[in-house]
């Protein structure tokens, strides 16, 4: 299973939680999850053999904060 860390967005606590279990609530609220790193690179054939690995990023085509 997979896990995602969850953090308070008004004290700053931070919980580890399973992908199967409920968001978790601290200082009466949702908390929020940690945000993606930003990519650094864009996967392509070419760089197959690369040392970099392509973990989950983000790549700021979502909605901008308002």
């Amino acid at each position: 299973m997979t896990e995602a860390l969850f953090i308070c967005p008004k004290c700053g606590k931070k919980v580890l939680v399973k992908s199967s279990e409920p968001v978790p609530f601290c200082c009466g609220q949702e908390m929020k999850a940690k945000p993606l790193p930003f990519c650094t690179t864009a996967p392509n054939p070419e760089m197959a053999r690369s040392a970099m690995e392509d973990t989950p990023c983000d790549d700021g085509t979502g909605p901008k904060k308002a």
